[in-house]
């Protein structure tokens, strides 16, 4: 074994697949002085017993980006290195065995085509004829592609390592990183022990690899990386006789997957309910370990397999295999530099899909971490969307139990998580339950998404169709249009920037003028150098030295880390004060008549036009008034101090009661601000869309001076839009719309939706979505084209907009 090096330019930790591709991208990009450590051997964690299926179709265009590069990636492999990845395209086939999985599997299908994937709907008959030892009973219908495969998880990752030293990278086993050191907030190198020799590497950067190690590896420096290891389960059969090459398989309804191998059939599962392991840590000495094995556990798919699959009734089971694989708390794998620590990477958590996720999770982040900017958005596995508390055992051996089990679950619209709930609560928590709130949750706050009328069971019922709460949603939304409705929005997510460098300071960071009077509520985003969103928020100026924030709430610790990212030496503080007030909105036509029977204080126009922030009186409290919307309506965000918010809230109540102040969820808001084509970060904008194709040029303004994307706008403005993100309202009223549905221009798919609710006002479904145009193509030229959308392969014509469908002008906004 070649010497360990005293300083490197990164090392990284882990030799599972995940790592040994971070390996080998970074060196393809010219990275020099690479070393990784392997505590034991090369894939010995999850990765050499993994089931190694590859499925290219993700939930959303970049994850899928990332799957195929997998694909692609593995196919050529084997011709650059000389080792065999056993990757082979023999397709995949998923079969619906109800009605409403059929209807997600065509809604996947059209998702497919978007994206540019061959797939193919397939009937019952269809189906047995791809897979003619498959029992059709109760199969209502299924969807191939072609493009699908397995291939041998070892291989790969053994290849990739090859891949990685031939091009200069130091790759050695038997060397535990006993911790990461640290000074002045950037990681310094690691310890490392190996037998009884114990040293330490110089680096200025780590990438965690760590795999089911990597949570208690990442806490030893602060770092969050909620993860925990599940027991996996499958079986390997004996040969059967004149079994020949099969598609991958997954029968979902039956929380089963089938991979034919050698003449062998691999059944594995993702039961509903999960078992953790290793909660009190992992034996020092696992290395190509196995769990115990648990029949009674497994025995409900394998009876269900049997039915499914006759011939299995009579092949004998060679294999019965458990291992761990590690599962996070949202379903979703962890990647970038965490928040607070610089130089500290990350690339774990794969959910039992890090085969087909690890070569193309390891391109993005060598390619995150040379540029210092992601290749395209990766919010949805952004380590920096894990929340601190996370972290917590407890929480994590509850939650895994069920993320497990949501792999092959119904994608629900909407669907909310069972387990590990009500952490995070508003103080008018306990007063909305009592009044009927059904709750969602998110980044661990529970907010009431609606409200159940008396008698009706305040809980969810799942369906692709309309679900039971679509009539409650509509009664609230029309509250706020023709009314007066409450929101709790406490959950947003709330910083003070503040000091004596505060205003140039944000001034260089975002794209509008806020450098306002105090009292001023500035809209604007942060922008990246591309001119793509990073943050999305108002600014309210509350003194010459002190601005507030407001931010969307599953954003805060991304946007907590934008900030201190760029302080340099300003001199400036940056603080959470999230949980220090409660937010009470109060919108629709008659919320003035309401805040004249709360508050001394004068709301009219010229007393309180909108875009101002005010202290005011209110009940026997005081707050501060924010004349500003989310749902397009006239109304104030009341920003109240934690501890008078639930006095607040029942002196509204008392006097909103005979003007018909209802109380409305989040769903609600979230049709209101579509109809108002106000956009969603995470859906509509992302740190890929540039912010004049997002249309928010209004926001933006050049001419007062220099700030982060300041060139990329200007440059924009030059050459013209490549595409424009329009509004559609389907022409019928009865279909549904979520997000990611085709949107086809002139009868050719062009995009997909970002995001889509139902627009109870404009009495139709509304999304929103990107379309391409030419640099010189005028708006006008683009409506008159016409629209249509696939909705589970049904085209259902729509409406197209650049305008707000709803109050185009924002009279009722400001009036």
């Amino acid at each position: 074994m070649p010497a360990i090096p005293p300083k490197a330019r990164v090392v990284i930790i882990g030799g599972g697949i995940s790592g040994c591709s971070v390996a080998f991208h970074l060196a393809k990009l010219g990275w020099t002085d690479i070393v990784l450590l392997e505590r034991k051997q090369l894939t010995s964690g999850t990765t050499w017993h993994a089931a190694g299926l590859i499925g290219q179709l993700r939930a959303s265009q970049n994850m899928t980006r990332l799957a195929k590069y997998s694909a692609d990636l593995y196919a050529r492999l084997e011709a650059e290195t000389g080792l065999a990845t056993g990757f082979r395209a023999c397709g995949s086939m998923t079969v619906a065995l109800t009605a409403e999985r059929r209807e997600e599997l065509l809604r996947q299908a059209a998702l497919a085509r978007a994206f540019g994937i061959e797939v193919n709907e397939l009937s019952p008959a269809e189906v047995r004829d791809l897979y003619p030892h498959l029992n059709i009973a109760g199969v209502t219908a299924g969807v191939h592609l072609p493009a699908d495969g397995q291939a041998d998880p070892g291989n790969i990752a053994l290849a990739l390592a090859k891949g990685a030293r031939s091009r200069g990278a130091q790759i050695l086993e038997g060397v535990k990183v006993t911790r990461v050191t640290q000074a002045g907030g950037h990681v310094t190198g690691v310890d490392w022990q190996m037998g009884a020799e114990r040293g330490h590497i110089a680096c200025d950067a780590v990438v965690n690899c760590g795999g089911m190690w990597g949570r208690d590896l990442a806490a030893q420096n602060g770092v969050t990386l909620p993860l925990q290891a599940c027991e996996h389960f499958y079986i390997v059969t004996e040969t059967i006789p004149g079994l020949t090459q099969l598609p991958v398989l997954r029968v979902p309804d039956e929380c089963a997957y089938y991979k034919e191998d050698a003449g062998k059939i691999l059944l594995g599962a993702f039961e509903p309910r999960a078992k953790p392991w290793g909660m009190a840590g992992i034996p020092e000495e696992f290395c190509f370990d196995q769990l115990p094995e648990d029949i009674e556990h497994f025995a409900p798919i394998l009876e269900q397999a049997v039915a499914r699959m006759p011939m299995l009734e009579t092949a004998g089971i060679h294999t019965f295999f458990n291992g761990p694989e590690s599962f996070t708390p949202d379903d979703r794998y962890y990647l970038g530099e965490a928040p607070g620590l610089g130089g500290y990477w990350v690339a774990a958590g794969y959910n039992s899909i890090g085969i087909v996720s690890s070569g193309g999770a390891g391109m993005a982040l060598a390619q995150w971490m040379t540029d210092g900017a992601p290749p395209f958005d990766l919010w949805e596995v952004d380590i920096r969307r894990a929340q601190p508390f996370q972290r917590n055992r407890r929480y994590l051996r509850e939650r895994v139990s069920e993320t497990l089990g949501l792999l092959y679950a119904d994608h629900f619209p909407w669907r909310q998580m069972a387990t590990s709930r009500g952490i995070r609560r508003s103080p008018l928590h306990e007063h909305l339950k009592a009044r009927g709130a059904v709750f969602g949750e998110m980044a661990g706050w529970e907010r009431a998404n609606w409200f159940a009328n008396p008698g009706q069971p305040p809980e969810y019922r799942y369906s692709w169709q309309r679900q039971n709460w679509f009539e409650n949603q509509r009664a609230e939304h029309m509250a706020l249009r023709d009314g007066i409705g409450l929101l709790d929005m406490t959950s947003f997510g709330k910083i003070r920037v503040e000091g004596r460098d505060a205003a140039p300071f944000l001034q260089s960071l975002c794209g509008n003028d806020i450098d306002v009077a105090p009292g001023r509520i500035v809209y604007t985003q942060m922008l990246n150098a591309k001119g793509g969103i990073e943050c999305d928020l108002t600014v309210t100026r509350l003194s010459e030295t002190a601005f507030l924030l407001v931010v969307p709430g599953a954003t805060l610790q991304r946007d907590l880390s934008w900030l201190r990212r760029h302080l340099g030496a300003a001199f400036v503080t940056v603080t959470d004060v999230t949980s220090a007030e409660a937010v009470i909105a109060v919108m629709g036509p008659r919320a003035r008549d309401l805040m004249a029977r709360v508050s001394p204080d004068d709301f009219s126009n010229a007393g309180h036009p909108f875009g101002l922030a005010k202290d005011i009186e209110i009940g026997m409290g005081l707050g501060r008034a924010h004349r500003i919307s989310y749902v397009g309506e006239l109304g104030w965000e009341l920003y109240i101090p934690t501890d008078q918010a639930a006095h607040v809230f029942e002196t509204l109540i008392e006097a909103g009661e005979p003007l018909g102040l209802k109380l409305c969820g989040l769903h609600a808001m979230d049709s209101c601000r579509i109809e108002k084509a106000y956009r969603h970060f995470g859906h509509d904008i992302t740190d890929e869309d540039h912010v004049l194709e997002a249309g928010l040029g209004f926001a933006v303004k050049p001419a007062k001076g220099d700030f982060l994307g300041r060139e990329a706008v200007l440059r924009k403005q030059e050459t013209g839009l490549t595409r424009r993100l329009m509004q559609v309202l389907l022409d019928d009223p009865a279909p549904l719309l979520f997000h990611n549905e085709p949107i086809l221009r002139d009868g050719r798919i062009v995009g997909q939706l970002s995001s889509g609710n139902y627009g109870h006002a404009l009495r139709g479904a509304v999304g929103l979505g990107y379309v391409p145009c030419r640099a010189d193509e005028s708006p006008a030229e683009m409506l008159a084209s016409s629209y249509a959308i696939d909705v589970a392969g049904q085209i259902v014509t729509a409406r197209a907009s650049l305008a707000p469908l709803y109050d185009p002008t924002s009279g009722r906004l400001r009036g």
